[in-house]
């Protein structure tokens, strides 16, 4: 074996005061924001967004950063969700108190789906985790046998096409009255940064990095120690804690949950949000999902060509810049800074030498 130094790709977040430079500016956008949408159809498509955003934060985390083509990532956020609602609805728990058991419980399913790709790679990963969120999906529809009455009302167990709503809320309506939906994307904005925050630290460090070889070079990797069951197994729980956690406050913000959560489209959206993002990039999925969703409101009187219309974004995206728009962007930046330092150079060169030497 060589005894040669390997040396690290570039940083896929960038340099730490750019991202620091960023995240700074982001905050104060954040923070201003409610002072200059007065809009509440507006504030509630942001608020949507930012639930895209730390979705499609985590599918890229699993397959931008380590590799692992999962389809379910939907699932397991309507898992969050169900889960979050059932408590609510069957044990009477306050929503704040359910939603983390409904992430651990995500992360649980997430885990078994990951048990069962343990040994899949690459397409056979996607079908087999598509075919899961399908299973799901056809076990809330079809679940029409009575549970319990609710009144005059049997309720099916998972609610079934119907799916649950009016078991509980963030508090934000009895506190804020007309401003709820102010303190819901405060919650919501909350809980993106924090996503975010965590992934970040996940990427910088040796855990990181050992996802990244895995992704890169499978067999290198392994050969140097690292354990991939170990690494998917990882990679797959705290994926799906957080995307399990936005899942909850998902239900709690709608006051609802139910079955269409888990339709392609929706699958489809947060997978263009990533590639036309930058799938691998940290900032990809935020950058990916605010064009999208200004996209998908200029789509949304199309109807069905919606979806035929994310298509295609997705191939325009693949074909013109295949690392996404933070991609390209980091591109140009290292380009840029390429040809400063060459024109430094020729200058240094040109200049004529001190008298005397």
């Amino acid at each position: 074996m060589s005894n040669q130094p390997v040396s690290r790709p570039n940083s896929p977040t960038g340099s730490a005061k750019t991202d620091l430079a960023i995240t700074v500016v982001l905050i104060a956008i954040a923070i201003a924001l409610p002072f200059f949408v007065d809009s509440r159809y507006v504030m509630g498509q942001i608020v949507l967004a930012l639930f895209y955003a730390t979705i499609a934060s985590q599918w890229n985390l699993l397959f931008g950063f380590s590799g692992i083509f999962s389809l379910a990532q939907m699932a397991i956020f309507a898992f969050g969700g169900y889960a979050t609602a059932m408590i609510c609805f069957y044990f009477g728990w306050n929503v704040w108190a359910a939603v983390v058991p409904g992430a651990v419980g995500a992360m649980i399913f997430s885990l078994a789906v990951g048990l069962a790709c343990l040994r899949l790679t690459g397409v056979y990963v996607a079908l087999l985790t598509l075919a899961i969120a399908q299973t799901m999906y056809q076990l809330i529809v079809t679940d029409t046998e009575c549970f319990t009455m609710v009144g005059s009302i049997c309720r099916q167990f998972t609610g079934g096409a119907v799916g649950f709503a009016r078991f509980g809320e963030l508090g934000t309506r009895a506190l804020l009255k007309g401003q709820w939906l102010v303190g819901n994307y405060a919650i919501v904005a909350t809980l993106f940064a924090i996503t975010m925050l965590f992934t970040y630290a996940i990427i910088k460090s040796p855990i990181g990095l050992a996802f990244r070889a895995l992704k890169d070079n499978p067999g290198y990797a392994v050969a140097r120690g690292v354990n991939r069951f170990q690494a998917q197994l990882l990679v797959f729980g705290i994926s799906a804690f957080f995307t399990g956690l936005a899942g909850g406050f998902y239900a709690a913000h709608f006051q609802a949950i139910g079955p269409g959560i888990l339709s392609m489209s929706q699958l489809m959206f947060i997978i263009a949000v990533v590639v036309v993002g930058g799938v691998g990039t940290f900032w990809g999925p935020l950058v990916g999902t605010v064009i999208l969703v200004a996209a998908d409101e200029l789509m949304r009187e199309a109807g069905e060509f919606r979806t035929f219309g994310l298509g295609i974004i997705i191939a325009l995206s693949i074909i013109l810049m295949p690392k996404g728009l933070v991609g390209r962007l980091g591109d140009l930046v290292r380009w840029s800074r390429k040809r400063g330092q060459a024109a430094h150079r020729e200058k240094l060169a040109e200049s004529p030498a001190p008298a005397g030497e």
